[in-house]
């Protein structure tokens, strides 16, 4: 006589589909229990984050300075502030030095991003290029660009040329570290790929190198905008008759306070907005990478 089994087949329970924040996830242990996803990364972004942080600072400042916690000898309030600008704005000196200012900055950002992505491209793609050109950035790289300034001086003098130069050397490195070592990370199998299909060394350098070397480029341009308006702050203060650096100079003369701020301000607002657009446009020109800050 057969033996029956007293067992019987247990039904599986089917598993839980849980959806949260725009993802689905199963999971089979809980069966009908609800199970709340979480979210590890940092979270979609909010509008106008990049404000935030700033609008925190001028509501402490204004606070501070109207309890009386700050002193107005140290910092001054910011309505004083602003009527000092008001009043350059109405003389034309905010003006005309913002625009030399803007100028030199402008031209040496330029000329930096060009030359350091140039170096980068032949030291990344060259193995006697990199032997060449790294050891010389590498050696820039650790010398402060103050440090600099008196041999620039007496090598190309006082004038305009020495700051554009002075400035662009500082813009240049970072384009170039950033760059270059995303080229060293270029997936080897998109090189064999290209030589597979016979592309030439330009069709290289224009379809698989600079593409894959675009995300260490935004960051290497990112650190290049801030770091040319702090090389800008140097130079305009060396023997300068115009600029925003010449205008602080003459206000700490003068112990203007209040325009020296108003200078500062200016900077501030230059390096946050010039930072705020090259984000803008690495989103964009990156769009198909998906990343936590997406």
């Amino acid at each position: 006589m057969a033996v029956q089994s007293l067992s019987r087949p247990v039904a599986r329970r089917r598993p839980e589909v849980v959806q949260s924040s725009g993802t689905t996830r199963v999971d089979p242990r809980l069966g009908k229990r609800k199970v709340k996803a979480r979210r590890l990364g940092p979270g979609r972004a909010i509008p106008f984050g990049a404000a935030i942080g700033p609008a925190l600072l001028l509501t402490a400042w204004i606070v501070t300075s109207a309890t009386g916690v700050l002193d107005p000898q140290t910092l001054p309030a910011p309505s004083t502030v602003v009527q000092a600008a008001h009043d350059l704005i109405a003389d034309g000196q905010l003006q005309s030095n913002l625009l030399t200012s803007v100028q030199r900055a402008g031209i040496s950002l330029v000329l930096g991003v060009l030359i350091g992505v140039v170096l980068a491209l032949v030291a990344g793609l060259s193995r006697i290029g990199e032997a060449i050109v790294d050891g010389p950035i590498q050696i820039k790289r650790a010398i402060p660009t103050l440090a600099l300034i008196p041999l620039f001086i007496v090598w190309f003098g006082i004038g305009e040329s020495m700051k554009i130069i002075v400035i662009t050397t500082s813009v240049l490195i970072p384009v170039y570290i950033n760059t270059h070592a995303h080229l060293r990370g270029v997936d080897a199998r998109h090189v064999e790929l290209a030589e597979t299909v016979g592309l030439s060394r330009l069709q290289f350098i224009r379809r698989v190198a600079l593409p894959g070397s675009l995300p260490g480029f935004f960051t290497g341009l990112r650190m290049a905008v801030t770091i040319s308006w702090l090389a800008l702050v140097v130079v305009e203060q060396v023997n300068a008759t115009s600029g925003i650096g010449y205008l602080m100079t003459q206000a700490r003369t003068y112990g203007q306070i209040d325009i020296i701020v108003v200078g500062l301000v200016v900077y501030a607002l230059f390096g946050l907005f010039s930072d705020i657009g090259v984000r803008a446009i690495e989103r964009r020109a990156l769009s198909w990478r998906q990343s936590l800050g997406d």
